[in-house]
C-alpha cells in the first residue's frame, strides 16, 4: 500500500537518512524499532548501560542494556497503574517504599497522594537516577519534594531490614532476566515485603506482560501469593513494552482492593491523572480467560 510521505511525489529523499533503535525480542526472532532523532546521552557502569535518546514518535526515550525502560508518549501508563491501584486501595498510605523506579516516575506517582509523609526510593543503579535527573524531568521531578528520600541501594537488602517500616511497598523492577533484576522476584524478597508492611499495608509488583512472559508471571504470581493471603492480579495498557500490556499483582495480609477502595479521594485526583480512574481500579481485575487458567495451574 502506497503512502505519500514515503513515496508519493512530496517525498524527501533526504528523510530516509536517519538512526533506528531496535529492541530485540523473543529470542531475536521479533524487534521493536523507533526512528531516532537524536542519541542523547550514554553510560555505561558496573551494572548496566544507560541510554537517552530522543524520538519523533515516543518522545524522550531511556534504555536499560538495550531495552525500553520509559518513553516520555506512554510512561504514565505503567506508573499511575503500578502505584494508584495500592494507594488508593490503603486506608491511610504515610510512608511508602518504592524498590527500582530509579526513574523517578513511581515516586512522583506516590508523592501526588497528600496524605504521604514520606516517600522512599531505592535504586541499586546511581546511573540511572542521575540519568533521571539530568535528562527525564518528566519523571524525576518529584525527587527534589521534600518528602522524597533516595536511596542507592540493592533492594532486596534494603527491604529486609526495615521490617514493619512502611504502609505501601511498590516494586518497581526491570525485568527477572536482566542481572540484579531477578533478586527481586523470590521467595525470600516477597517474604521481606511482607515484614516490611505496618498492619494494613499493601503491597504491588510489576508482573511482566501476560503474552509473551507468561511463565515469568506465573512464577511472581505464585510467589507472591504464598507471602500473601490477598493476592490479586491486575492489568493495563502499556504501548511501548511487548504486547501493549502490562501486568501488576497486588498483595496484602489482609486488604482487599476493591472492598475498601477510597473512591473519593480517587475521583478528586482524576484531574492531575491521564490513565487511572475509579473506573479503571474495578475494571483492572477482570482478567482475560487465558490468563486465569494460566493462574489456576491449568
Amino acid at each position: 500500500m502506497s503512502d505519500k510521505t514515503t513515496n508519493g511525489p512530496d517525498h524527501d529523499p533526504a528523510q530516509d537518512i536517519h538512526f533506528w533503535y531496535t529492541e530485540y525480542r523473543f529470542g531475536h526472532r521479533a524487534a521493536f524499532q523507533m526512528k531516532v532523532d537524536r542519541h542523547v546521552f550514554s553510560i555505561s557502569g558496573k551494572l548496566q548501560r544507560v541510554d537517552v535518546f530522543d524520538t519523533p514518535q515516543f518522545g524522550r526515550v531511556m534504555t536499560l542494556d538495550g531495552l525500553v525502560m520509559v518513553t516520555e508518549k506512554d510512561e504514565w501508563m505503567y506508573h499511575e497503574m503500578l502505584v494508584h491501584v495500592p494507594m488508593f486501595a490503603h486506608p491511610d498510605p504515610r510512608r511508602v517504599l518504592i524498590v527500582g523506579g530509579g526513574d523517578g516516575g513511581s515516586l512522583r506517582e506516590a508523592l501526588r497522594h497528600p496524605r504521604v509523609e514520606e516517600a522512599v526510593l531505592v535504586e541499586i543503579d546511581a546511573n540511572v537516577v542521575e540519568t533521571a535527573r539530568a535528562y527525564l524531568p518528566f519523571t524525576a521531578s518529584a525527587m527534589s519534594d521534600p518528602r522524597a528520600t533516595v536511596v542507592i541501594a540493592e533492594g532486596g537488602a534494603y527491604i529486609r531490614d526495615h521490617a514493619a517500616a512502611f504502609d505501601v511497598v511498590i516494586i518497581d523492577s526491570t525485568d527477572p532476566t536482566k542481572g540484579a533484576g531477578g533478586l527481586l522476584f523470590t521467595d525470600e524478597f516477597y517474604g521481606n515485603c511482607r515484614k516490611a508492611l505496618r498492619p494494613g499495608g499493601v503491597m504491588s509488583a510489576e508482573t511482566e506482560d501476560a503474552l509473551y512472559d507468561l511463565p515469568f508471571l506465573t512464577m511472581a504470581a505464585a510467589r507472591i501469593a504464598k507471602a500473601f493471603p490477598v493476592a490479586r492480579l491486575y492489568w493495563g495498557m502499556m504501548s511501548a513494552y511487548p504486547s501493549g500490556t502490562w501486568t501488576y499483582t497486588f498483595a496484602s495480609a489482609q486488604t482487599d482492593p476493591l472492598a475498601g477502595y477510597r473512591e473519593k479521594d480517587a475521583l478528586a485526583m482524576r484531574g492531575q491523572l491521564r490513565y487511572y480512574t475509579p473506573g479503571i481500579h474495578r475494571a483492572c481485575f477482570a482478567l482475560p480467560a487465558f490468563l486465569e487458567r494460566a493462574l489456576a495451574g491449568r
